[in-house]
This record gives C-alpha cells, sequence and structure tokens, in this order.
C-alpha cells in the first residue's frame, strides 16, 4: 500500500489508527472478545507501521508499535476466592549419576 497522502491526512489516519489498535487491544487481551479477525488486526499495524516509516515526525506517544503487549484479563481466582496454584514437577539430571531425581 502506498503512502501517497498528504502529511495532515497521514496524522489523521494514524491519530484514527492509534485509537482504533488500541480499542482492539483492549478487547482481545483484556476482554476475551475480539470484534475483528487477527488479519484485519495485522493489516491496521502494518498500515500504522507504514505511515510511521514515511512520515517520521508524526509518530505518536501512543503510537500502537511502542507498544508491547496488554494489560490481560483479571487472574483466574481458585475455589476459595484466592490465587490459583499450580503444580510443576521439577527435575533434574543428577550430576554424579547422570540419572533424573
Amino acid at each position: 500500500m502506498t503512502t501517497d497522502i498528504s502529511e495532515p491526512e497521514a496524522a489523521n489516519e494514524l491519530m484514527r489508527l492509534a485509537k482504533a489498535i488500541a480499542h482492539h487491544d483492549r478487547l482481545y487481551h483484556a476482554e476475551d472478545a475480539p470484534e475483528i479477525s487477527d488479519a484485519e488486526y495485522d493489516a491496521l499495524v502494518r498500515r500504522n507501521a507504514e505511515l510511521e516509516a514515511a512520515f517520521p515526525h508524526l509518530v505518536r506517544p501512543d503510537s500502537p508499535n511502542a507498544k508491547v503487549g496488554h494489560e490481560v484479563a483479571a487472574s483466574p481466582q481458585g475455589p476459595s476466592g484466592g490465587n490459583v496454584l499450580h503444580w510443576a514437577a521439577r527435575l533434574t539430571v543428577c550430576p554424579f549419576h547422570g540419572s533424573w531425581r
């Protein structure tokens, strides 16, 4: 996709993309209720990156390309309302016997 648009149009589109991507991040990560497909989301992020590359002086402080991840939904609660504990085996190789213990 080309970036044959004016600077004011690019600034406006970057603002719209930042808001749209933040909205879809929240729906996907915090509410587990996505509204668009992964391909549609990826297209928004690609367009944002393309515009930022063409107009680096227009990169917003809230740029989606500067963020990693999003807050996740509330932690699962155990039956007593506390945190859920997960049991995991800790296996190590004994350096003296070369076997599992």
